[in-house]
């Protein structure tokens, strides 16, 4: 089990030898004896936390306001700053699940989450309970993960998917890092703008801005961590300068770039979430999904057709 240490965190991480069943689900394992106000970044998307340890994590969402032990939380987990993560002796599984799975895995859409971090038990009763009884029965981390996936896999196949046309939206989104221009994706599915923005927000819980928003600055905040100046990932990330970017970290953060690229949360990646893909769908390989080589309008618009008619993109298992 590998230790990550970064300056005063020291976490041991686990991570599944084999890929999810379900296309757009990852997770890693955590060990933490001393979890000390952690900034929780933004991501792109819907965070499940099973915890089963001797101790149990604590979000401080808002002045007054935590949570404990096993929650799930929308995409943007962290916006402003607002949430920290603090514990002792914490041992958990976190799953990172894609907007267009969440749904037919949790049982209500991330918009019924309402930007609020929400107890498991609230969403999931006697089976929260159970789960965590399970993961802590076994002893490895391997059989752990063996477990969540079989669970998370059963719930999604029983689960109603999203409409095909906002899974191709999200898609497209993902595979541009961002940079995909909102106002043409309504023609490209077929739909008027205002049913888009509707069915889009209402199932992945948050309005394709904001998604495009999101996206890009997760694919910013990771090449900070990387060491990157932040002019050159302004100038490469579709930012129209390094104030932007400066503006964007803030509202998504609380915090300059310079302070982003120091947190642990960010740094973490490279050990427990290898592939980032977390939000896009997947390929067999367990990287993430883009759009066949040559992105001219009819490889782009077979690949709408296929996802559009309830196939996922060619490539993707």
């Amino acid at each position: 089990m590998p230790t990550f240490m970064h300056g005063a965190a020291v976490w041991d991480v686990a991570c599944p030898q084999r890929p999810s069943r379900v296309a757009g689900l990852t997770m890693a394992g955590f060990r933490i004896r001393e979890l000390d106000a952690l900034r929780m970044v933004p991501h792109p998307a819907v965070t499940l936390v099973l915890e089963f340890g001797a101790g149990s994590p604590v979000l401080d969402c808002a002045p007054g306001q935590q949570q404990r032990g096993s929650i799930v939380a929308g995409p943007g987990l962290g916006s402003g700053g607002a949430v920290r993560a603090r514990g002792e002796n914490v041992e958990c599984v976190q799953v990172r699940l894609s907007p267009v799975i969440a749904r037919a895995i949790l049982g209500v859409a991330p918009a019924d989450l309402d930007g609020a971090v929400v107890p498991l038990g609230d969403l999931w009763g006697r089976e929260a309970s159970r789960i965590r009884e399970q993961l802590g029965d076994v002893l490895s981390w391997q059989d752990r993960f063996a477990l969540t996936d079989a669970l998370l896999a059963r719930r999604h196949e029983a689960g109603p998917p999203v409409d095909p046309e906002v899974a191709w939206a999200w898609h497209r989104i993902v595979v541009s890092r961002g940079l995909t221009r909102v106002d043409g994706l309504a023609a490209e599915v077929g739909w008027s703008r205002k049913r888009l923005w509707s069915r889009f927000r209402s199932q992945l819980g948050l309005p394709p801005k904001r998604a495009v928003k999101l996206v890009r600055f997760d694919h910013a905040a990771h090449r900070l961590v990387a060491g990157e100046s932040a002019a050159e990932v302004a100038a490469d990330t579709g930012y129209a300068d390094q104030s932007h970017l400066h503006r964007d970290v803030m509202a998504f953060t609380g915090a300059t770039p310079a302070t982003v690229a120091g947190e642990p949360f960010l740094a973490v990646d490279d050990i427990a979430w290898p592939s980032r893909g977390t939000t896009a769908f997947f390929t067999s390989s367990g990287s993430s999904g883009s759009l066949p080589s040559g992105h001219g309008s009819s490889r782009r618009t077979s690949e709408r057709q296929r996802v559009c008619a309830g196939h996922p993109p060619a490539g993707i298992r």
